[in-house]
């Protein structure tokens, strides 16, 4: 009887492995059924376990509305550099209600409002922190104004993190090195914006936030593609309201631009603007150069510039 106790359990132990099982290797019975209390894959038919420790791939509750999730979640928020300790620290409510909902009892509320204190200061315990909290706020704060995604947002701030962790914001202003890395992030992620409008959004000039890109750049050894007008033209086009046969026009524009190279030392954001003048009034949807120019960051004089460049670049009536 042992043996065949021995020998049942050195069968059951060699088929622990095997994956994508569909068929007992005892029986050849098709009939499995998954045990997920005890975690095992057994035959319903001759009872052989034919593997162990099976991870149950579903849900293990169910909410129907937010409330219910947020209850049932064993998991806080994820790690978010936006936050200067990452979102790991722990907050104390103040709502004066214990885990229950009842009320704090009046004689334990100082006790409560000197915890919620201190917390709060430990979280910001050193120099480097409280730095942190006052850069972190103006990305958010510049960022939204931009209408920056999420992913945006974590990027500039790991530049920043990286600038803070090589002394490079010493001598310079927490402004200034956020703009930067905000308009780094927006770069290197592929939806550029321009100088101006990173300086439109926060509190500092354009030749500040150039310094301090480059030193970034620098220091950091940031790998950046210089930006290219086809970079510029879907969200301007969404800006002004353009439909998709403005929008293609324009970049067909560019892509005769781009083989006669004309473009060669100009700025991109005064190119995009252009095509996107001439393709709107080539499809019956003009737009003025005021309209343009404000949303592209550029002068009418440049766009004016950039017009004629074009037209003359692809033999185009200059009366458009």
């Amino acid at each position: 009887m042992e043996c065949d106790e021995v020998t049942a359990f050195s069968k059951t132990r060699e088929k622990v492995e095997v994956d994508d099982v569909e068929f007992c290797p005892e029986c050849s019975s098709s009939h499995l059924e998954e045990n997920y209390e005890r975690g095992e894959l057994v035959c319903a038919d001759c009872g052989l376990v034919i593997s162990e420790n099976i991870i149950d791939h579903g849900q293990e509750w169910r909410g129907f509305d937010t409330e219910q999730n947020e209850k049932r979640a064993r998991t806080g928020a994820p790690i978010t550099y936006t936050v200067h300790d990452k979102g790991l620290s722990t907050e104390i409510s103040w709502k004066n209600v214990d885990i229950y909902g009842k009320s704090i009892p009046a004689r334990n509320k100082p006790q409560l409002y000197r915890m919620r204190k201190w917390q709060k200061r430990l979280r910001a315990a050193n120099a480097v922190e409280r730095n942190l909290i006052v850069a972190l706020a103006s990305i958010e704060r510049i960022s939204s104004n931009m209408g920056l995604p999420k992913n945006a947002r974590e990027e500039a701030a790991v530049i920043y993190r990286k600038a803070a962790s090589r002394d490079l914001i010493r001598g310079r202003s927490i402004e200034g090195v956020v703009s930067a890395s905000i308009y780094a992030a927006s770069r290197q992620l592929g939806f550029p914006r321009a100088i101006e409008e990173v300086a439109r959004a926060s509190r500092v000039g354009r030749k500040e936030i150039g310094r301090n890109y480059r030193t970034l750049v620098r220091e950091l050894r940031i790998s950046l593609l210089p930006t290219t007008p086809h970079d510029y033209v879907s969200r301007f086009c969404s800006e002004l309201n353009l439909g998709n046969d403005v929008e293609t026009r324009a970049v067909e524009i560019l892509k005769s631009m781009d083989e006669g190279s004309s473009n060669v030392g100009k700025g991109p954001t005064g190119i995009a603007a252009a095509a996107i003048y001439i393709a709107a009034i080539l499809c019956g949807k003009k737009r003025t150069q005021e309209e343009i120019a404000n949303i592209s960051g550029v002068t009418e004089v440049t766009l004016r510039n950039r017009f004629k460049d074009i037209t003359g670049a692809l033999s185009l009536s200059a009366d458009l």
